[in-house]
């Protein structure tokens, strides 16, 4: 199978077939300093395996590079890498193998390590120079110094520092990828409802605030098209602001410009206005209960308008309208006749939230609602 260009590990598959070359060449090396000092017994053969390990570096570097079979690319690896570790002891004398390095080198066995670590992360690449490591080790009859040896160690420490790269750029790629994906959906998501709001809320607007106070059907079809309006505002207000990172965070100037009517104006930062998604929910709802309480009693020529701010360790929400007010007493009445609107719906929200909802308010004077929420960690 072709290399996938967006493979994140492809420069690492690059770098660990260089490095391959590299020690094919001082494996190549070390066979000519060998048999020039007459150590191996059978330099011919020597000779044999040698040409057998420069023809499998060539075969491997390639289809490695190239994406091309890995899986079996990278057993293979490991099966010549021990033949010829074991071949060492046809080469030379025992006196020679068992005090010098098995006839690949140790510097060339590594590159199966580095290969699986790429391809399975650290704990394949830990467990693949453990094999080899003791592998090694045994050709020499050696396995009692395992902890005086530096080969275990040197092989497991570079299988796990590639599976470590390895993993980190497949993690990064994945949030790259996920970046992309969020950024496509939300200007798609932004874009119909844009088109949403354009077209058919206005509509509906136009129908509830006509058929306002009508009767008969009119009056009917006034109140569906505003049951309609909220009921696509509230579904727009869900997919207006999706998290953003590990902390779950939504900008509050979407949230809220997506739940109230047209007919309300939002003030808000010209940058985003990051809040935890549970905060945005509960202004959200109590923002929705001030609204409704506008169109209910503040008269019918009354407007509201919705401020959003960003200070420093808190976020502010205030709704005003320019409406008939609130008699004094009316509130606690209300509360006291069971009608809790304002207690659970405003107040308890915020509340809940560690923020506090302030009201101003005078007989003609219009009504305010401050609603303040600190921010952890601002």
């Amino acid at each position: 199978m072709a290399d996938d260009v967006d493979d994140p590990t492809r420069p690492l598959w690059r770098a660990a077939q260089a490095f391959r070359i590299a020690t094919v060449l001082y494996a190549v090396g070390t066979q000519v300093q060998v048999t020039s000092d007459g150590h191996h017994t059978r330099p011919t053969l020597s000779w044999a395996l040698i040409g057998v390990l420069v023809a499998w570096s060539l075969v491997a570097t390639v289809a490695l590079a190239a994406g091309r079979r890995r899986q079996q690319v990278v057993i293979a690896d490991h099966v010549v890498a021990v033949l010829l570790m074991y071949a060492s002891r046809l080469v030379s004398d025992e006196s020679w193998w068992t005090s010098h390095q098995t006839l690949p080198t140790t510097l060339w066995v590594t590159n199966a390590v580095l290969s699986t670590a790429v391809l399975w992360g650290p704990w394949g690449g830990m467990g693949s120079g453990l094999l080899l490591g003791l592998l090694s080790l045994h050709v020499t009859h050696d396995l009692g110094r395992v902890l005086q040896d530096s080969t275990v160690p040197v092989m497991v420490t570079a299988g796990l520092t590639m599976g470590v790269a390895a993993s980190a750029a497949r993690r990064a790629n994945e949030q790259l990828a996920e970046a992309v994906r969020i950024r496509a959906a939300t200007a798609e998501r932004e874009r119909l409802a844009r088109e949403v709001h354009d077209g058919v809320l206005q509509v509906l607007a136009l129908m509830r605030r006509r058929g306002a106070g009508a009767s008969g059907e009119i009056g009917e079809l006034a109140r569906l098209a505003g049951e309609q309006e909220q009921a696509l505002r509230v579904l727009l207000s869900e997919q207006a602001a999706p998290t953003q990172g590990s902390g779950g965070l939504v900008d509050l100037r979407r949230h809220l410009r997506a739940v109230v009517s047209s007919e309300v104006e939002v003030s808000a930062p010209a940058s985003a206005v990051l809040v935890p998604r549970h905060v945005a929910d509960g202004l959200e709802g109590a923002v929705r209960t001030v609204l409704a309480n506008v169109d209910r009693h503040a008269g019918p020529d009354a407007r509201a308008f919705v401020l959003v701010e960003d200070l420093p360790g808190e976020v502010v929400v205030t709704v005003r309208d320019d409406g008939v007010g609130i008699d004094p007493g009316r509130l606690a009445a209300a509360e006291a006749e069971g009608r809790m609107g304002v207690s659970k719906s405003i107040r308890g929200r915020v509340e809940e939230l560690g923020g506090q909802a302030l009201l101003e308010t005078a007989p003609g004077e219009g009504t305010e609602w401050e609603l303040r929420v600190p921010l952890a960690g601002s």
